[in-house]
Order: C-alpha cells, then sequence, then structure tokens
C-alpha cells in the first residue's frame, strides 16, 4: 500500500507526537513550526541569570504523573530516558510546615489508604471524610453528572481537605477554580492517577527543559528518519481540491494527503476559518468552535534565593487574595543553579509586577525558615495568558475529525483529559492513527 504524504502543522507536544506516530508507521511526514523552537506550550525559555551567563528554564513550570504512560513511551522512542529525565517521587501535596496529604510507596490503593491515615495536621474528621467520598467515586465508577463541578463533587469534605488537597489538585490539573471545574475530568483524572496502578500517582518532575525532554530529541528522531521539519514557517492558507479523480490538501500551494493540524485553538481557528474549496464549511464549522473557548493563564514566576535549598523538590502553597501561588519548584535540585525557585500561579488573573511582588512576598512568609532572610530576586517571570482552556461541565471541544483528510489535536481537542502534556499526546497520537487508516478512497472521488 502506497504511504501517505503527512503534514502536521505545529511541532507542541501534540504536533510531534503525530509526527512520530506516523513516521514510525512509514508515512513521509512534513512538520511546521511557525517559532524557532520545537515544544509549543511546553518548551526550553534560553535566558541571561543575574551574571548575564546563559541559563535555560521554561517558559512555564510543567510535572508529569506516572499514569502519563503514553508520553513515557513516546519519550523512549525518540532515545530519551524517563529514568534520567525524570525525578520519580511518590504524590506529595505537603505544605513548607509539613502539613498535607503524601502517600508512600506502596501497592494500589493501601498507599491511598496509608497517605490519608498518617496525614500531619488532619484530624480524624477531615480524613473521614475524604476515605467516605473516595468510596463513593469508586462505588460511581468515578463518573457524575455532566453539569456537576468539582465543588458539588466534593459536597461533605471539609474545610482542610478541601484547602489542603482538592483545590490545589484541582487548580494544577484542570487549571479551573474547583467552583468552575468539570467534576467528570477531575474524576478521570483521580482514577488514572490513584487507581491506574503501581506508581500511577507518582509526581515526575523533569531534571531538563522541556524542549528537550521530548519535543526536540523527536525532532532529530524524525530527521534521521527522513522526515521534512521547517522551523519558522508559519502555514497561512489551506484548501482542498479535485484533481484528475484525487481529492488532496493545499497547504500554502504543497499538495497532501493527510493533515494534522497541531497549533493552539488560536492560530487553528484564524487559518481554518478562512479556509477555501470543497471542505471550507466543514473548517469554517469548526473554527468557531475552537474560537469560542475559554482560556485560563499560568504564570510561572522564576526566584534567585541565593544558594538555599527547599526541604523538598516541590512543595504546596496556601494561597489565597495577595498569594497567588499554589506550588513552589527548587529547581536547584532538578539539575538547574543552586537557589533557584520556581512559583507556579495557575488561573492566574493579576498584573505581572503585582503578582512578583505577591510572590516574593507568599515566599517570605510561608518558606522564612528556609530563606533564613535571604533576598529574594527575581530572574524571569512567563505569563502564558491563554495556557489552557477553561475546563467547565458540559463543555463542547472541538471534535478531532474536522472534515475528510483532516485532523486537529492539541490538549484543548475532544478527549477526557484536561489541558496536559498526556492529553496532548494522546490526542496527537489518535489524529494521526485516524490518518494513517484514512480509506484511501476519502482521497479520491
Amino acid at each position: 500500500m502506497k504511504p501517505l504524504r503527512i503534514a502536521v502543522v505545529g511541532g507542541g507536544w501534540a504536533g510531534m507526537a503525530a509526527a512520530v506516530t506516523a513516521a514510525k508507521a512509514g508515512h513521509p511526514v512534513t512538520v511546521f513550526e511557525a517559532t524557532r523552537q520545537w515544544g509549543g506550550r511546553a518548551r526550553g525559555l534560553p535566558v541571561a541569570d543575574a551574571s548575564g551567563r546563559p541559563l535555560t528554564l521554561d517558559n512555564g513550570q510543567h510535572i508529569l504523573i506516572g499514569a502519563y504512560r503514553d508520553s513515557l513511551a513516546l519519550m523512549r522512542t525518540v532515545g530519551v530516558a524517563p529514568k534520567a529525565a525524570l525525578l520519580r517521587l511518590p504524590l506529595c501535596m505537603r505544605f513548607a510546615d509539613g502539613s498535607g496529604l503524601a502517600l508512600p510507596r506502596g501497592p494500589v490503593p493501601l498507599d491511598l489508604l496509608a497517605g490519608i491515615l498518617l496525614a500531619p495536621g488532619w484530624r480524624w474528621a477531615d480524613r473521614w471524610s475524604l476515605l467516605l467520598a473516595s468510596a463513593r467515586w469508586q462505588w460511581a465508577r468515578f463518573r457524575c453528572p455532566p453539569a456537576c463541578t468539582v465543588a458539588d463533587l466534593c459536597t461533605g469534605l471539609t474545610p482542610t481537605v478541601l484547602q489542603t488537597l482538592i483545590e490545589p489538585l484541582c487548580v494544577s490539573a484542570l487549571n479551573t477554580p474547583m467552583e468552575q471545574a468539570s467534576g467528570q475530568v477531575f474524576l478521570r483524572v483521580l482514577r488514572d492517577a490513584l487507581l491506574g496502578g503501581w506508581g500511577s500517582s507518582n509526581l515526575l518532575l523533569p531534571r531538563t527543559d522541556l524542549s528537550a525532554l521530548f519535543p526536540a530529541a523527536a525532532a532529530q528522531w524524525l530527521r534521521d528518519r527522513g522526515s521534512r521539519l521547517k522551523l519558522g514557517t508559519r502555514i497561512q492558507h489551506i484548501a482542498c481540491e479535485e484533481r484528475a479523480g484525487h481529492r488532496s490538501w493545499q497547504l500554502d500551494g504543497e499538495a497532501f494527503d493527510a493533515v494534522v493540524w497541531a497549533t493552539a485553538p488560536g492560530p487553528a481557528s484564524q487559518v481554518l476559518g478562512q479556509a477555501e474549496g470543497l471542505l471550507a464549511p466543514a473548517l469554517h464549522a469548526w473554527a468557531e468552535q475552537a474560537a469560542a473557548l475559554q482560556h485560563e493563564a499560568i504564570a510561572t514566576v522564576y526566584v534567585q534565593a541565593g544558594q538555599r535549598r527547599l526541604p523538598r523538590p516541590m512543595l504546596a502553597l496556601r494561597s489565597g487574595p495577595g498569594a497567588p501561588a499554589q506550588f513552589v519548584f527548587d529547581r536547584g535540585r532538578l539539575g538547574g543553579p543552586a537557589g533557584l525557585l520556581a512559583f507556579v500561579a495557575s488561573a492566574s488573573q493579576d498584573e505581572r509586577g503585582t503578582l512578583q511582588q505577591q510572590v516574593l512576598q507568599q515566599a517570605q512568609a510561608q518558606l522564612a525558615p528556609w530563606l533564613d532572610g535571604q533576598p529574594l530576586d527575581v530572574l524571569q517571570t512567563v505569563v502564558e495568558k491563554r495556557a489552557t482552556f477553561a475546563c467547565t461541565p458540559g463543555l463542547q471541544r472541538p471534535t478531532q475529525s474536522v472534515a475528510a483528510g483532516l485532523w486537529a489535536c492539541g490538549d484543548y481537542v475532544e478527549g477526557p483529559y484536561p489541558a496536559t502534556l498526556e492529553g496532548a499526546v494522546r490526542s496527537g497520537m489518535a489524529a494521526a492513527r485516524a490518518a494513517i487508516k484514512m480509506p484511501r478512497a476519502a482521497a479520491r472521488l
């Protein structure tokens, strides 16, 4: 069977997952990326430290969990060793004062049970409320009505459990406040993480920048197998044409049998919304749905704290008015310079200057024993204003199938996961597999 000429538009995690999947199946792939770097919204960020030396951060602090099996498998495919590239730790939502939930190493679900029973700072009423809720969610097979929010789902949990576990989990996984977040999606994440098998709930903290973690390695893997990779090439025009009984997709005049569109929703809706040709109405309808998505911001404030070290690579923070960050990461314990801390504020709405000032105050207040009066300097602040879609109940996400021969992928495309790296990877793999299985008759009249 003759291989298909497949174009992938977008070199982020979804696009590179699609390209690797298609190339692995023996199809010639061309990847178009508008910027000069692979990774999309999860990429390395070259900067200079306070003394002017080059330093690579990330355009936002990301983590993976053990349940992200497709992401880990693709890393291995392109030559990245997860054991070396990621620090694996049992799930830990501990605060600087030692309170909060932490799971011990052990079999599922005994690790969760032990973590709940031994959580420091929790009363028996707190533990009992979470045990009852967990049993109720499992009895319902981790399903709930489509209109249910995370807040609805957690009725009966004590304020301590809500504030120290559910709220930070919800905003980190769905990047949406629990009063507005989808209970269905939250339960899916909990099921895969807590009951997905040995190590599924483990935190996987990158020891390298996000480009090197997968997309840059994927690009080299694709080059070695003859794929065409075009950085700095923005596709501005798409059309479907029929000639001599054959249907093809034209990307800025170049013909392909199938296209996987893997950009963020904004660029996708802009280009597809202006499409011409036979299937333009279908593309316009898809573009309208993508453009209707509501977005949430994520801010990462990188702070230099001398040579100080935190007690763990990742700590939960008590967030609220005037304290925007939910987590802090010690990048010095993850292969970066000593004393480099990354504060993450999900669903952030503050102006940059206000955000930085509040994060510094929050750090001095909550990390005082480890900072020991050390002056803090903001090294870099990255604000992704359209980092994720608002994961609300009953949300209609754009479909993967756009038209015959054209598929879309990305963390915002229809699927069971919220806007996560694993969601992007799974979406890319699924779109490529659909393109590969496309009946040859679909490319002909």
